[in-house]
């Protein structure tokens, strides 16, 4: 009982299938491990797959401070048609694709180009994106005219990985909120010949990669075998940020979010300026609170007018 406790609080890396929607993960996961409180740190399109951050019992209360990190994709990209959607799923059996014109891998590279950096990217109509309380994907079925909003992304790499007309395979990292389906139908307009996307698989989040994650089958064969809290990663390894430990008698009432003071704080780990992230660990570095520190890490000991540390969220 105490193995299977454990692993049921920290993160779960987990290889989506094409087909399943994250929603479908969380409710197969639910079941597999018996457990209610799951959730992850971002979705992934049904027709996607790859790497889908789970975040487990206690952990489900950091998971929003997983969610801004870099992520990153290898896109493939069909050349000469355009769909409602930007994914496959909007191609229809009527539809004639275009001849991608004749292009070298330095003119894709000069069209890339353009979209490397930070650029303004319209949400495609069919998502998940919520305009006056609804859902866009809702007005568009609908046969409604949506107006989706547009949002200021940044593609930090965006690299030819190889091009073989009409397949164009990418490799791309980019900030929160990008839609790698708008990306591949943008580059199919600068071409000329209209463009989906036909694959996408996610490889990283962050510093956590698709390699070191599980498929739902062996999650659910390390868990019969009662070999899965390896495979769990605790909050305070996934969540790098600079620490606070606080003494014994501070962490019995953190969860009353006392203040904070010199006299609390038994060592720093790294280094931090004011209004950074911080967390509150034990000396087991257990991760017990995140916030924002008061004060740098150079000034810690010399604060003492005032609070130290303002408190986020409380992990209990």
């Amino acid at each position: 009982m105490a193995d299977r406790q454990q692993s049921c609080n920290g993160v779960l890396l987990v290889n989506k299938p094409t087909g399943l929607t994250s929603h479908d993960v969380v409710q197969k996961l639910r079941k597999i491990l018996s457990l209610r409180r799951i959730g992850h740190t971002g979705t992934l399109d049904p027709l996607a797959e790859g790497l889908l951050v789970i975040c487990l019992g206690r952990a489900t209360k950091i998971a929003r401070f997983l969610t801004g990190w870099d992520k990153c994709y290898q896109a493939e990209v069909f050349l000469g048609l355009r769909s409602d959607t930007f994914d496959r799923e909007g191609v229809r059996e009527s539809d004639v694709a275009q001849t991608p014109p004749a292009m070298t891998n330095d003119d894709i590279d000069r069209i890339l180009d353009g979209f490397r950096g930070k650029i303004t990217q319209t949400v495609p109509a069919y998502s998940s994106v919520q305009v006056d309380g609804e859902r866009l994907y809702n007005r568009a079925r609908r046969g409604e005219d949506v107006n989706p909003p547009n949002r200021e992304i940044e593609i930090k790499e965006l690299r030819l990985l190889s091009y073989a007309a009409p397949r164009m395979n990418l490799m791309v990292r980019c900030s929160k909120g990008t839609y790698i389906r708008s990306l591949a139908d943008d580059i199919g307009q600068v071409i000329g010949c209209g463009a989906y996307l036909s694959k996408l698989q996610r490889v990283s989040i962050g510093s956590m990669h698709l390699d070191d994650s599980l498929t739902l089958n062996e999650i659910q064969q390390r868990q019969q075998a009662g070999t899965l809290t390896p495979s769990v990663l605790p909050c305070h390894q996934v969540l790098d940020y600079s620490a606070i430990r606080v003494t014994n008698d501070f962490c019995e009432h953190v969860v009353d979010g006392p203040e904070l003071t010199d006299t609390d704080v038994v060592q720093i780990d790294g280094a931090f300026q004011a209004g950074d992230t911080v967390v509150l660990k034990n000396n087991q570095g257990i991760i017990l609170a995140i916030g924002i520190a008061e004060t740098s890490s150079d000034d810690f000991r010399r604060t003492k007018d005032h609070g130290l540390f303002e408190y986020t969220r409380v992990l209990n």
